[in-house]
């Protein structure tokens, strides 16, 4: 065991931080819930627009994703803070702050008034209905918010610990 620990650079000269790794790790964290619910329910979404039964399994993975992707969110800031805790609102800190607050006011937009819109045509009956145009581009444009606002994050973690560290 203790070789093992050894190996990994636990019992080393080499110091290091269990915030950074903890920081670290629930970053990614939020990256991996996040954007994997957001990465599912765009292809939903996308296969929907023509389609009355991806519509209507859209409608319905919502309910599983909309949480998730509020997870991902929650998670990724908590260990942005842990993450930045030393270099405040500077650089690449300063543009992930930008990003979550995209995140959550398009995340706002989605829950609060895209989501009981999908609920109320499945209760009356219509979930298996194409959605009416109008409402296919505002989700558009949500989507697409959404998938550059994770996407640029992730990337800008990756050069913030790749580059910058």
């Amino acid at each position: 065991m203790e070789q093992l620990f050894v190996y990994l650079g636990i019992w080393s000269n080499k110091v290091f931080s269990w915030n950074d790794i903890f920081g670290l790790f629930l970053f990614i964290a939020g990256f991996i819930i996040g954007l994997g619910a957001v990465t599912v329910i765009d292809l939903h979404g996308f296969l929907g627009r023509k389609s009355s039964y991806w519509t209507e399994a859209t409608i319905r993975t919502h309910k599983i994703t909309k949480p998730l992707i509020w997870i991902g969110i929650f998670l990724a800031i908590l260990g942005g803070m842990i993450t930045y805790r030393n270099i405040g609102f500077s650089g690449i800190a300063l543009i992930h702050t930008l990003l979550a607050i995209v995140l959550i006011s398009n995340g706002t937009f989605l829950s609060f008034w895209v989501s009981p819109r999908l609920l109320r045509r499945e209760k009356e009956g219509k979930a298996n209905e194409i959605l009416p145009s109008d409402l296919q581009v505002k989700i558009v444009v949500s989507f697409v918010i959404s998938v550059i606002a994770w996407w640029s994050s992730l990337f800008l973690l990756v050069w913030y610990i790749v580059v910058l560290r």
